[in-house]
């Protein structure tokens, strides 16, 4: 039997995060601002700091990691790469199944890949205060912690369904610093214009987005940060895919298919654009987005210029979307309950590079409960969709006799998200497919380009 963990030194440790747009086969398309014209680096002056504007907007295929930002990664990088012998034998699959499991981080998931490094750039750039949104509480989570690092306050708009959903997400936060908020609140124009329509919204990612940047843009002493969708985030996030690429030549073996969870697109990026080298090279390599069929951005959304958030404070996106109003409902998997996606991994589905599935909610539990009696780790829910989408694929593998390597992200423990499991084994959670007339009607009010 081969090694069950594929263990790194800390000094393989990335130097540099790939950015994948230097090897996309056409440039991804310029955000654009309010007149339908793309916007340069001045429009995101007043919530990022330079650096952070020069990783979005650059086509460098290697970005430097500032030696500072790599020693806090020594806190938990690399991270284990596992083979699944004991979920391999309970399936009776001939596939060879690797995970790499990122909730070694102190917070627990893969968020503070990214956290860690926005921090920095906002400390060196003088800025005491960082404001941001948290749907599962995972970002906010590693902002929280990130921001204790470098002596930052931070301030978390957390969507109101995960607040009262998960309370002690909450409380890790409140316990490295930071102040906590259900969104929408009385604190923003933005809150307090959604509350005035729907006082009991259960709120969601655009409308925490739309708060956060507001307050940023308000105050000299304090920027925005964000834990998914823009091009700077999933080029943090690559560390997981580049040490994997390494773990895997230890191994001696190379994945056929890649699944990894997606909302706003980190996760996904971070572990499968590393892999994309191989597959531009003709290497036969599927590379699977893996999103909760009541929120199904990729499989049922629109390509579109559309606002990141609710409100309509950002620059336009060229994405798919659902619509920048779209309210998901209040499924446990909160970071994957967002209405647009990643723009770089929205363009590589459009052009058939990358493939996406939706996966229904009880699929979900029952695959996150399968993989926690074989291998013991008790995976997040949002986990729990790409964990669905191999151990369906691991079963055609059964039916066709194919030994396929399938590898997924597992990107987050589910020690917080118990009372999710609860309501699974109680019963309460249902599946929910998200109607088409509702996405029409949000669509419908997708802004007009061109």
């Amino acid at each position: 039997m081969s090694d069950t963990k594929i263990l790194l030194p800390e000094s393989d440790i990335p130097t540099h995060w790939y950015n994948v747009m230097a090897d996309m086969p056409n440039p991804p398309a310029p955000p654009l601002g309010p007149d339908g014209q793309p916007v340069g680096p001045d429009a995101l002056a007043a919530i990022f700091p330079d650096a952070v504007i020069e990783q979005e907007m650059s086509a460098e295929r290697w970005i430097e990691i500032p030696e500072p930002v790599r020693e806090i990664y020594r806190l938990w990088r690399p991270s284990p790469l596992f083979r699944a012998h004991r979920l391999e034998q309970a399936l009776g699959t001939p596939a060879r199944i690797y995970y790499k499991y990122e909730g070694v981080s102190p917070a627990g998931s893969h968020k503070p890949n990214s956290a860690v490094a926005q921090a920095y750039y906002n400390q060196q750039a003088g800025i005491k205060r960082l404001t941001t949104e948290t749907g599962a509480g995972q970002w906010g989570s590693s902002l929280a912690l990130a921001g204790q690092m470098f002596g930052l306050e931070v301030r978390v708009y957390m969507v109101k369904v995960s607040y009262e959903q998960k309370p002690f997400r909450r409380s890790m936060m409140q316990t490295w610093g930071a102040e906590v908020l259900a969104s929408p609140t009385d604190r923003t124009e933005a809150g307090r214009g959604i509350l005035a329509k729907h006082p009991d919204s259960p709120g969601s990612l655009g409308i925490a987005i739309s708060e956060a940047v507001e307050e940023a843009a308000s105050r000299a002493d304090t920027n925005y940060t964000l834990g998914s969708v823009l091009n700077h985030v999933l080029l943090h996030q690559t560390v997981i895919g580049l040490e994997a690429r390494k773990q895997f030549e230890l191994a001696g073996d190379f994945p056929d298919v890649i699944f990894a969870p997606c909302g706003g697109g980190s996760n996904f990026g971070g572990v499968a654009f590393p892999f994309l080298e191989a597959k531009a090279g003709g290497r036969e390599l599927r590379l699977v987005a893996v999103e909760p069929a009541s929120c199904p951005t990729l499989t049922r959304g629109h390509y579109a210029y559309d606002f990141g958030d609710s409100v309509g404070l950002t620059p336009l996106m060229l994405m798919y979307t659902l619509g920048h109003d779209f309210v998901p409902p209040g499924i446990h998997a909160g970071g994957l309950r967002y209405h647009g996606d990643s723009p770089l991994v929205s363009q590589l589905h459009k052009e058939g590079i990358v493939e996406a599935q939706a996966v229904q909610q009880l699929a979900t539990f029952e695959a996150g409960i399968a993989f926690a009696r074989a291998e013991g780790i008790v995976p997040a829910p949002e986990s729990n969709h790409a964990i669905a989408a191999c151990i369906d694929e691991a079963r055609r593998c059964k039916e066709s006799g194919e030994a396929k390597t399938l590898f997924f992200n597992l990107s987050g423990h589910g020690h917080f998200d118990m009372a999710a499991y609860d309501r699974y084994f109680a019963g309460e959670l249902e599946d929910y497919e998200y109607p088409a007339e509702a996405i029409d009607e949000a669509l419908h009010n997708l802004p007009k380009v061109g």
